[in-house]
């Protein structure tokens, strides 16, 4: 089954280039890098091949260099001359990697994701690259990403042109995720959330931050025209009034969902089998167990 192609990889891989000629804005692919680095700290593994996947930039790479347990790091991005990266890398498209089957012990990936068209495919990638009890750990932005500008834009075209367009690129939700990553046969999948606010003085300084990290609208569904300025700037005002703080700062949200997962390994730790306990809860805790009543009998009624 083919996937349906939400995003316009093409145009995307335009919007990067773009981005680095007005200067990216990197406040989230740093704060990505710093819990990168705090995760995998924790973690007290040896990673002798560790892969980057399609992470803007030079960060995250940056952490995961310093690491003293990865041995040797690739980047691998369809974006090739990005300055900012050092070390091994490799031009490939995220959607086919370029690795062959338990090849790796540790693939991470930083902001990219979520423009995939495929993710599940990815997914199931990533897992026949690494090797058994190898680490896949990602963050990617998740469904309550711009939520007020989504928000903003659909009461505008309501209200001036009549209906709604794509404006801002849908984003998978965390429960959505942690299915997919069982799905490709992931063991000890964990999911959790960075809920971030930043403030601007204007919509529209956030509308130029999107430009600076290439977030503009990708989709392949967009509207080919023009927006129009009066939509826009209704757009604008409406932010401004729902979204805004009383300095007269608006706000916006950037939800990182993190994810890792484990290739299986028989050493992992297994779930017990229902009814397999051999302790009460009670006990544990130092409580009495009151019952709450036999069950009736199937076709027998309980007795008052």
């Amino acid at each position: 089954m083919v996937a349906p192609r939400v995003f316009d990889r093409p145009l995307l891989l335009q919007r990067r280039r773009r981005a680095l000629d007005l200067g990216p804005a990197t406040f989230l692919l740093d704060r990505v890098a710093e819990d990168m680095a705090d995760r995998l700290a924790a973690t007290l593994r040896t990673f002798a091949a560790a892969v980057d996947l399609g992470t803007p930039g030079g960060a995250v790479r940056a952490a995961l260099a310093a690491h003293p347990r990865i041995g040797t790091l690739f980047g691998v991005d369809t974006l090739a001359g990005d300055s900012r990266t050092t070390g091994l890398s490799v031009v490939a498209d995220e959607e086919v990697l370029p690795f062959a089957d338990a090849s790796l012990d540790l693939v991470t990936s930083g902001l990219a994701l979520h423009s995939v068209n495929d993710l599940p495919g990815t997914f199931a990638q990533i897992r026949r690259a690494l090797r058994p009890d190898g680490l896949f750990i990602a963050a990617l932005l998740g469904g309550a990403t711009l939520t007020e500008l989504r928000q903003s834009f659909a009461a505008a075209e309501t209200e001036c042109e009549g209906g709604l367009s794509p404006r801002v690129a849908p984003f998978a939700d965390i429960r959505d995720i942690g299915a997919l990553l069982q799905r490709a046969g992931f063991a000890l999948p964990v999911t959790d959330v960075d809920a971030v606010t930043v403030r601007y003085a204007s919509p529209f300084a956030l509308v130029q931050d999107l430009r600076r990290m290439g977030a503009t609208n990708p989709l392949v569904e967009r509207r080919r025209v023009p927006l129009r300025r009066a939509t826009l700037m209704r757009a604008m005002q409406i932010y401004a009034e729902r979204f805004s703080d009383p300095d007269g700062r608006v706000r916006a949200t950037f939800e990182i969902v993190w994810l890792s997962g484990w290739s299986p390994h028989e050493s992992q730790q297994k779930p017990l089998k229902p009814g397999s306990a051999t302790a009460r809860l009670a006990d544990a805790l130092g409580t009495t167990e009151i019952s709450t009543g036999e069950k009736a009998e199937p076709g027998k009624k309980p007795q008052p």
